[in-house]
């Protein structure tokens, strides 16, 4: 049941450690077969044009389509988000497909209007009464959400964190702060099984 983390560029790292810290077994993955062979997935946040050109021609996008396709775990963060998207604008251009909905390249911003953000238009149910901090940096905006997108936290009103059947995606970074409640509820599944095995 092991995660894979796409490590092709981006803040990878910091997912993996993320996860260890969880308790989810994850790991770096590099090509399709890797993807394919893992039991969820992380598209982390980087730089989303050089993330599509290290896929050309390498099968990584279908194997990442397959991978949401059969109802594994999917996480997207910032970069990654935009790569999953329908539909990308600055410059426009297609995604993936696996979120239904658009994704708006650098809309708070460029690097020097990152920032960390308190967030409490929150889904109750998924999260509780505690806000979460959420660290954007160069982040896109989503827009046109489909009727099977939910939406999970709001910054100002704008959807930050969706859900879509198995594929969670933040616009932030929730690898680089210390709570664990986003990663863990993009893979409750793959902890159940991780904890299930160290019980066995």
């Amino acid at each position: 049941m092991t995660v894979g983390v796409l490590a092709l560029q981006g803040d990878f790292e910091a997912h993996t450690a993320a996860l260890a810290r969880l308790g989810v077994p994850a790991r770096p993955v590099r090509t399709a077969d890797e993807i394919l062979a893992s039991a969820g997935l992380v598209l982390p946040g980087g730089e989303s044009t050089a993330m599509w050109k290290l896929m050309e021609g390498t099968g990584i996008a279908d194997a990442i389509v397959e991978v949401a396709r059969r109802g594994d775990p999917v996480f997207a963060t910032c970069a990654g988000v935009i790569v999953a998207a329908r539909r990308i604008e600055g410059p426009a251009r297609a995604g993936l497909g696996i979120l239904d909905a658009t994704a708006i390249r650098n809309a708070y911003g460029r690097q020097l209007d990152s920032a960390v953000v308190t967030l409490t238009d929150l889904d109750r149910e998924a999260f509780g009464d505690e806000p979460l901090e959420a660290v954007f940096i160069r982040a896109p905006k989503l827009a046109g959400l489909g009727p099977g997108v939910e939406v999970l936290a709001r910054r100002d009103g704008d959807p930050v964190l969706v859900r879509q059947g198995n594929v969670v995606a933040a616009t932030f970074h929730p690898e680089l702060g210390a709570d664990p409640r986003i990663l863990r509820l993009a893979f409750s599944s793959a902890l159940a099984a991780a904890l299930a095995a160290r019980a066995a």
